[in-house]
């Protein structure tokens, strides 16, 4: 069986972190939009939101990023993670999950993680949020608001990690098992 599970969210709700524990879980492969995307950053020596205002007047960064998504869920057996991760495999993917958690918590989170002040994480955020929503609903009509498309919702700003891990894995678990009968 081809598995193909996507991870969701705005930045700073824990894509990363779960979707690392998801892939070892479920011995599946890991593609992560953001590091490609930090990764293209640094090639470039420039910050997230100097990269972001980039990427708006260079669509191209975007559909790199977005077609290597769509590539590695046809390969299937992976975890993918990245804001429109369940967008991108569409049909490939076998569980759509979004993660959530209110910014403050999320902006919390990022300057932890990158040892920035939380005042310059936050508004790296919302400027880098804002600039990816206008250019999803440019380049794809991609409402990145719409949760329809995701089989669970979940807010990590509720559990810790673990917690978080536990949950999705008893989620997948079941749902593979029920494919498979």
């Amino acid at each position: 069986m081809n598995r193909v599970i996507t991870i969701g969210g705005l930045h700073g709700t824990g894509k990363s972190s779960v979707a690392d524990r998801i892939a070892d879980e479920f011995n599946l492969r890991r593609v992560s939009a953001g590091n490609i995307f930090r990764r293209l950053a640094d090639e470039r020596n420039m910050t997230l939101e100097e990269f972001s205002h980039y990427a708006e007047k260079n669509e191209d960064v975007d559909r790199l990023l977005d077609d290597t998504l769509r590539v590695e869920a046809e390969k299937g057996d992976a975890v993918l993670d990245g804001q429109l991760a369940g967008w991108m495999a569409g049909e490939n993917a076998d569980l759509k999950i979004l993660l959530t958690a209110p910014l403050e918590v999320r902006v919390k989170r990022i300057s932890e993680r990158d040892g920035t002040s939380y005042e310059e994480s936050r508004r790296e955020t919302i400027v880098r949020e804002g600039s990816e929503g206008a250019r999803y609903q440019e380049y794809y009509g991609i409402d990145i608001s719409d949760l329809s498309i995701y089989d669970i919702v979940l807010n990590t700003a509720k559990y810790d990690l673990d917690g978080v891990v536990l949950i999705l894995t008893h989620a997948i678990s079941t749902y593979f098992r029920q494919t498979e009968q």
